[in-house]
């Protein structure tokens, strides 16, 4: 890794659920941090995360230490908050870190990182698959030419309905916003420089809709302007037997090989007498396990901390973050609507297409 000098640096973790506590655990034990500071609504959850990593201070209002840190990641929910807090963090001349959504409208994400560059500052976006190993060695056949040409790709993730629940009970977005925007920005990463030119996308509204007013599964085509042709399913309705909520199948076609991932996480299976079978480390950000991390979300926070710390490049910028909202929108309208969806630089969704 290159860059400027090492420092270390103040750094802030505004929500600490489960994303964010493991975003802080991570901080807790880093040597890039001089001292952690924590902001959490919830007095119970902020008493025990200050308890696990003996923050400098603990609160529940970030804004009591936004002049006191370098850094910031941003892991509260709702996804309303995402916008709100990440422009107060960068108008305050903060590194960010922010989970995804970057925002919720195409404005909004421009504001924000436009914000950023005026302010040379370090603006990431919390897709953690990125440093997941598995889907980086299929950026690197692809990047070394293992695969040849590409030709077509397909990543198909599923989570339980448990969560699909929780995420539809806070916020109206769908599976393509939540959960397939993850598989859309890393093939957006392998396939670069080409760019999503068309997106067609169909929903199925079964189980969720009475309850939650969301679709259980989006599938979307996307193609290319290299001529590849991507698809990409996501649905949240799984049975509990994945207590932590994923299970991923990639597949990646080339003119000179074919590569194709289990990410199904059944390679752990768990058989109890009161609860059947389970497969218990199926999360996509990664459950503690010991002195690991079973996933992940805390090698991302690393390298976001090592990023401000040496003044080098963060993996997942904010304005590919952009691009990837550009396509998951254009999803959400294309299943809405029936029809295929034309991209351009200049696309915005019409003024008729919801939320999902």
């Amino acid at each position: 890794m290159t860059g400027g000098a090492v420092r270390q640096v103040s750094v802030g973790v505004i929500g600490t659920g489960w994303c964010g506590g493991i975003r802080a655990e991570t901080c807790a034990a880093s040597p890039y941090v001089s001292s952690l500071h924590i902001a959490e609504i919830r007095p119970e959850r902020l008493a025990e995360v200050a308890a696990a990593v003996s923050p400098a201070s603990a609160t529940a209002d970030y804004k009591q230490w936004l002049d006191q840190v370098d850094a910031v990641m941003i892991s509260a929910t709702p996804e309303t908050t995402h916008y709100p807090m990440a422009r107060d963090c960068l108008a305050a001349g903060k590194h960010v870190l922010l989970e995804k959504p970057l925002a919720l409208t195409l404005d909004e994400a421009d504001e924000l990182v436009a914000l950023a560059a005026r302010q040379d500052l370090k603006f990431a976006v919390g897709y953690s698959q990125r440093f997941n190993p598995k889907q980086a060695y299929v950026k690197q056949c692809v990047a070394d030419g293992t695969l040849g040409a590409p030709v077509s790709a397909m990543v198909s993730r599923h989570i339980t309905r448990n969560l699909g629940r929780k995420i539809g009970g806070r916020i109206r977005l769908s599976p393509a916003a939540m959960e397939a925007t993850h598989d859309i920005d890393f093939l957006m990463w392998c396939l670069r420089p080409a760019r999503p030119v068309r997106v067609y996308a169909q929903e199925v509204r079964r189980v969720m809709a009475g309850s939650h007013d969301v679709p259980d599964c989006t599938w979307i085509t996307i193609t290319f302007d290299s001529g590849v042709v991507a698809v990409v399913g996501a649905g949240w309705i799984l049975p509990p037997g994945y207590p932590n909520f994923s299970t991923t199948t990639i597949e990646l076609v080339g003119a000179d090989a074919a590569l194709l991932v289990d990410d199904s996480h059944r390679d752990i299976v768990l058989n109890r007498m009161d609860g059947g079978v389970v497969f218990p480390l199926s999360t996509m950000p990664g459950e503690r396990v010991g002195h690991v991390y079973a996933g992940p979300m805390a090698g991302e926070t690393d390298h976001f901390l090592a990023a401000v710390a040496r003044d080098t490049p963060v993996l997942v910028p904010a304005g590919e973050a952009r691009e990837v909202m550009q396509v998951y929108l254009a999803a959400d309208e294309s299943a809405q609507t029936g029809a295929p969806v034309a991209l351009d630089p200049s696309w915005r969704p019409s003024e008729t297409a919801g939320t999902v």
